[in-house]
């Protein structure tokens, strides 16, 4: 991915996000210095059921409480999230799982 990538606008997100790959997400995330693992796939893919779900990408709060009813209390926190998606945890998941940025997320 480079900086005139035109799959991507101007922050980052996918335009067309049919066109989103698991090897594709890998690239994204290697740009924030995050190294897939397990754990955070778990997330990225609970995101995207969010999203088909409800054709919307969550905001925080919203993201917490449904990987709570998806993954566990365990793994909803705030904290636990943010280790895995630093910086905010809500537009990095939707950037990194081919999804448009949180609406009200600045």
């Amino acid at each position: 991915m480079s900086a005139g990538d035109d799959r991507f606008d101007a922050e980052g997100y996918l335009r067309d996000r049919r066109t989103w790959t698991e090897e594709l997400a890998t690239e994204i995330a290697a740009r924030d210095n995050i190294q897939l693992t397990p754990a955070h796939w778990e997330i990225l893919q609970a995101i995207r059921r969010f999203y088909t779900q409800y054709e919307m990408s969550p905001a925080t709060r919203p993201l917490l409480k449904y990987l709570g009813q998806e993954l566990g209390a365990e793994k909803a926190g705030s904290i636990y999230v943010m280790q895995l998606f630093p910086g905010t945890p809500a537009k990095t998941i939707a950037r990194i799982a081919g999804l448009p940025k949180p609406a009200n997320c600045i």
